[in-house]
């Protein structure tokens, strides 16, 4: 039997491992896998196209020809995080972009007016929706599965069956058109990126100041600074490419808009965390308090506005409404959001990581037509994409358990 002397029982005792390196270890992975992977893509696609991906007027193109999957799929992440799916957002597409091209052509409305009415008519759509699922009970699958085929029907009755062009400048302008520009390079287009990287410095300087001020754990200084310092090159290397082509796209700034405003929703309202809570464990939420009929309401109500606005967006770039617009919306995002790192189970999933998600699929869109890869192989190879995706997202929760 062994005994302790006096000095020894005053020795401090070794340090125990705490949680906190754990949680940041946690963190750091899932931060970064889905970057890493959008990386690794833009890389290959860069070496294998001898540079032409990233061409400015490649760049600006990636941006305005998957502005309507980044919308989409900012909406459509708050709706699988709550635990639903949304299989109409393609077909209101369409109904909306025939509403916005009616109302300009032939009732009168000037464009901003239409833009109203048709994120009105979104809304409205997403309301009718919402009652269904919240109020009557019935699946969200089942719901937007027959809003799929009802919408679109609607199209082809609006449009009957043709096509509506020669729309106003100023609305065509918001799916192609361009912020005013003082030459090239394009100033305003650097100092936009300027700011922008100013703005992210300050916001996560100010989040880890607050973890550490409520002592919750943070990450470590290294991979902090290494995290700002990739995206403010990215932002600026970006705004570079597009101050040498036509400037900063209008629909640009829409969508950081929405990633900044939906963002915050998400991650600092009540409204956000009842959303994660519903999908986490929708019994807890309800005996916690959770109105959640109303949350899921506001959902559907939601992404119907974003169907309408990238309906709004898809019609203007396009320059006209057609009645089969919208046609695979759904899947692509849909496909952005659990690529970017979504839980099929709900509960798990970010803003941020959903337009991750729309840019891989966007970037492989943009190599695979650049190398002049057949359709049918394009959908193949997207297709393998989405399963490693998930599946790696299934091993990783599997193994973190």
């Amino acid at each position: 039997m062994t005994t302790t002397t006096p000095e020894q029982a005053k020795a401090p005792l070794p340090p125990r491992p705490t949680a906190t390196s754990k949680k940041r270890l946690r963190v750091d992975l899932r931060q970064y896998g889905i970057l890493a992977a959008l990386v690794v893509i833009i890389l290959l696609f860069q070496v294998l196209t001898g540079g032409r991906l990233l061409y400015p007027g490649n760049v600006s193109n990636l941006i305005q020809q998957n502005a309507y999957v980044l919308i989409l799929a900012i909406g459509m992440v708050m709706v699988i995080i709550a635990g639903h799916i949304d299989l109409s957002v393609g077909s209101v597409v369409a109904v909306v972009g025939a509403v916005a091209a009616l109302s300009m052509n032939n009732w009168g409305l000037p464009w901003w007016g239409a833009v109203v009415l048709s994120l009105a008519v979104g809304a409205l759509i997403g309301a009718w929706q919402g009652f269904w699922v919240a109020f009557v009970g019935i699946p969200a699958f089942i719901v937007t599965l027959a809003g799929m085929l009802i919408f679109r029907g609607v199209a082809l009755v609006l449009l009957t069956g043709g096509t509506v062009s020669g729309l106003p400048r100023p609305f065509n302008a918001i799916g192609s058109g361009t912020l005013p520009t003082t030459g090239t390079p394009d100033l305003i287009t650097l100092g936009i990126g300027a700011i922008a990287s100013v703005a992210v410095i300050m916001q996560q300087l100010k989040a880890r100041a607050d973890l550490q001020r409520l002592g919750l754990p943070r990450e470590r200084s290294l991979s902090f600074w290494f995290k700002i310092g990739i995206a403010v090159v990215a932002i600026m290397y970006l705004c570079y490419l597009l101050a040498y082509n036509r400037g900063t796209p209008i629909i640009l700034i829409v969508l950081a808009a929405l990633v900044l405003a939906y963002s915050f929703l998400l991650t600092r309202t009540v409204f956000g965390r009842h959303i994660y809570a519903m999908g986490g464990n929708l019994n807890a939420a309800m005996m916690s308090g959770v109105k959640t009929q109303w949350v899921n309401f506001f959902i559907f109500v939601n992404m119907g506005f974003l169907a309408g606005l990238a309906g709004v967006v898809s019609t203007a770039r396009a320059g006209g409404a057609v009645a089969s617009a919208g046609g695979g919306f759904e899947l692509d995002a849909i496909a952005a959001v659990f690529i970017g790192g979504a839980s099929v189970q709900g509960g798990v999933g970010t803003v941020i990581g959903a337009v991750i998600g729309g840019l891989v699929m966007g970037v492989l869109n943009q190599g695979l037509s650049i190398l002049s890869v057949d359709a049918a192989w394009q959908q193949i190879i997207k297709g393998l994409v989405l399963l490693a995706a998930v599946a790696f997202g299934f091993s990783r929760r599997r193994n973190a358990r």
